[in-house]
């Protein structure tokens, strides 16, 4: 009979966080060397800098407001005195204003999920190619829509019609897992931070759903690209998580964070030599 002592659940519990530690440690190295967080901030510059890239962004600006105007009432109405009754156990003294704080993070992050399956998912889109556009990406983007011709500040004005519809749009489960997420909120620091790496992991592969469908790539394809790039795609998602939990200015890094994202897929092609636009005007410079 062997005398090894079998390892008990506390034991298996604390290798198991030791182990999910040891993971989050990894991304987090790997997205700090590939520098993919910045694009998010990039992105801001960007778009402030190109006027012709804001008409997605003001078509859909005021139904998006009205929306977040809505949602924002709602969650104080029915939401801020439960949460604020259970952070006084957390936060003592400052639960009210934790509370506020934390309502309207909430709605900002509501809103953006809404927003995004149900009013500005086309516009986003919009952004996204007329950054490539006008990135000199031009025969990329045209796989998957008509692009006129036109000079290099008129990306948006030169994007025509979609030839394919865009990957699904509308996910209920999005929802779901964010009203699951939402409790770890009432834990101070760790627990807002556990969301917010948790939205970042999910949300920053979809920020390039439509660079895998302008590169064709299949379900499996798309799989491993993001298994190979899943810290960059963490530090990408916790960026822009973090700036459309902005109270108001969220629907604004909507957009700053698709031009972003386009900014990234635009020197992924130039890394892989994939750029032909680029040859090409090298070409012709020459």
């Amino acid at each position: 009979m062997s005398n090894q002592k079998k390892p008990d659940m506390t034991e298996k519990l604390a290798k198991a966080a030791k182990d999910e530690v040891k993971h989050v440690a990894s991304l987090a190295e790997e997205g700090a060397k590939s520098g993919a967080y910045i694009y998010p901030f990039k992105g801001i510059y960007y778009l402030a800098t190109h006027k012709d890239l804001y008409k997605p962004l003001f078509k859909r600006l005021t139904p998006t407001l009205t929306l977040g105007a809505g949602v924002t009432t709602f969650m104080f109405l029915f939401t801020y005195l439960p949460q604020v009754a259970v952070m006084v156990f957390t936060s003592g003294p400052i639960a009210a204003l934790t509370g506020a704080l934390l309502v309207l993070s909430e709605s900002s992050t509501l809103t953006m999920v809404l927003s995004k399956a149900l009013l500005i998912e086309d516009n986003l889109i919009d952004t996204f190619d007329g950054t490539l556009v006008s990135q000199g990406h031009t025969s990329l983007v045209a796989r998957e829509r008509q692009v006129k011709s036109g000079g290099a500040g008129e990306a948006f004005a030169r994007l025509g019609k979609l030839v394919s519809k865009p990957f699904a749009k509308f996910k209920p489960e999005a929802i779901v897992r964010y009203f699951m997420y939402l409790p770890l909120n009432f834990i101070p620091v760790v627990g807002t931070v556990a969301f917010v790496i948790l939205q970042g992991k999910r949300t920053g592969p979809i920020a390039h759903n439509r660079y895998f469908q302008l590169k064709g790539m299949s379900k499996t394809q798309r799989e491993k690209w993001i298994e190979e790039r899943q810290g960059a795609y963490t530090g990408f998602g916790v960026a822009a998580t973090l700036l459309e939990m902005v109270p108001l200015a969220g629907i604004f890094f909507a957009f700053t964070n698709a031009c972003g994202a386009a900014l990234w897929a635009a020197k992924l092609e130039q890394q892989a030599g994939t750029a032909p636009d680029l040859r090409e005007q090298a070409k012709k410079a020459s």
